[in-house]
């Protein structure tokens, strides 16, 4: 089948280059022309890790190109593929212009029949109004698909080629075996329904696993005042198939693109039909407050922040990414400067993207975890990239002022903590006179 991509984000570009992997051609569009130009020098604008190989192997064996022109990009396709942005307006809805400007496109670009096919995250009923923006500009025939992603960045590719399942929304029962052709290859577990409760199924999947996130942190913060530990309560929990292990690491919260903007999104939709979404609010409510902990560890551990110096490790919302969107190193960051501390910061993929979203004079940029941490009061892990789990904490405590870590992933375990003489602060783990991490016994903990 020959495809066109609208968009050359994580989800387009991804979904695009999978594609070719089961024999269709397709064509990734985006009006960034320098974005273009990137992808045909085989340079990928994302960081996803294996993308670049993939995009081209598939431009050499001619199955994947790059195009700026997006109508004549849908003259020569079959299906056409919506994977723009739908950012957070001001109020939480999602905002629908790039969606509803590339509608007009396509309607004013067809000269016969077309199936549109919808992977951006849309609000209900988002399809219905695609339809009719493309209707009000051609006389041709079309149907419209919903088939939202559920990729997870970092593991984008992996998610896309092997999904746990294929959610498509038609109202068109003749279309299935075509979007089963279409996904053939990549799983059986196609679950086929109607255009608005696929939309529904999207917001409800995230907002679901997001629920799961500030729930564990709720459990990690009563852990931390009554003595148990939190790894060992969702190890337990995850043991009950109902509940599942996934999604129960406690921490300082989620973020990225997806998570903080369809919590916020689908509290909106609710509130459009009279609904007071009060879980999810909660849900939201918690996992903003969630990464000030941080903060107040470190409160705990040196007082007042003015003059000190903290070392951050990690941006990024989470590893293997360069993505700092939503991200909860933003805050913190933000915080310890507004309390006059200097920033030495470090992350090993993300720092440029971090930096020109937020710059401050008390900002130092390194290039290595080991500068960020050397002469610093304290130390905080707040992306658990694998480079962090493997440095020396010995040599750690040499270099540093003050010898405070604080551990925003429980990263470390009490064998590497064990005779360091770090101050060790994690989530959710036990407090034993007053000590938080591990006994003091075995390290000298707060």
């Amino acid at each position: 089948m020959k495809l066109a991509v609208i968009g050359t984000g994580y989800v387009g570009l991804v979904s695009g280059v999978c594609f070719t992997l089961n024999g269709n051609h397709v064509i990734c569009v985006d009006k960034d022309q320098e974005k273009i130009s990137k992808l045909n020098r085989m340079e990928s604008p994302i960081y996803e890790p294996g993308i670049e190989a993939l995009i081209e192997m598939n431009l050499r064996e001619g199955r994947l190109s790059f195009s700026a022109d997006l109508q004549d990009s849908v003259r020569r396709s079959d299906i056409v593929i919506l994977a723009v942005g739908t950012p957070s307006l001001p109020n939480g809805e999602a905002d629908l212009r790039y969606i509803e400007g590339a509608a007009a496109e396509i309607g004013q670009a067809m000269e016969g029949y077309k199936i549109i096919m919808t992977k951006s995250t849309v609000p209900v009923g988002t399809n219905e109004k695609i339809r009719s923006m493309i209707a009000a500009h051609t006389n041709h025939p079309f149907d419209i698909v919903s088939a939202p992603e559920f990729l997870r960045e970092g593991s984008a590719i992996q998610d896309t080629l092997h999904p746990d399942r294929i959610i498509i929304g038609l109202d068109n029962p003749a279309l299935e075996d075509t979007m089963r052709e279409l996904h053939k290859g990549f799983t059986d577990n196609v679950f086929v329904t109607d255009i608005r409760s696929a939309e529904m199924i999207k917001y409800a999947s995230n907002a679901f696993l997001a629920t799961k996130i500030s729930f564990i942190n709720e459990i990690a913060n009563i852990c931390e005042k009554v003595g148990a530990d939190v790894t060992e309560v969702a190890q337990g929990m995850g043991m009950d198939r109902r509940i599942g292990s996934s999604f129960l690491q406690a921490g300082i919260g989620y973020g990225g693109s997806c998570f903080p903007k369809d919590t916020n999104a689908l509290i909106q939709i609710a509130g459009n039909v009279d609904y007071e979404f009060k879980l999810l609010e909660s849900v939201v409510e918690v996992n903003k407050g969630q990464r000030f902990m941080i903060i107040s560890k470190l409160h705990e551990s040196l007082g007042s922040l003015r003059g000190a110096v903290i070392g951050i490790w990690g941006l990024a919302f989470k590893p293997n990414t360069d993505d700092v969107r939503e991200a909860p190193a933003r805050e913190i960051v933000e915080a310890l400067v507004a309390e006059g501390a200097t920033v030495k910061l470090y992350d090993p993929i993300a720092a440029d993207n971090f930096r020109q979203q937020y710059d401050h004079p008390n900002l130092r940029w390194c290039g290595l975890p080991e500068e960020a941490a050397a002469g610093s009061d304290a130390v905080c892990l707040l992306t658990d990239w694998s480079v962090f789990k493997d440095i020396n904490l010995h040599k750690l405590a040499e270099s540093m002022r003050r010898q405070v870590l604080i551990d925003g992933r429980n990263v470390y375990s009490k064998e590497q903590i064990e005779g360091t003489g770090l101050t060790y602060h994690s989530v959710g783990r036990p407090q034993m006179g007053g000590l938080s991490g591990y006994s003091a016994d075995a390290v000298g903990v707060v």
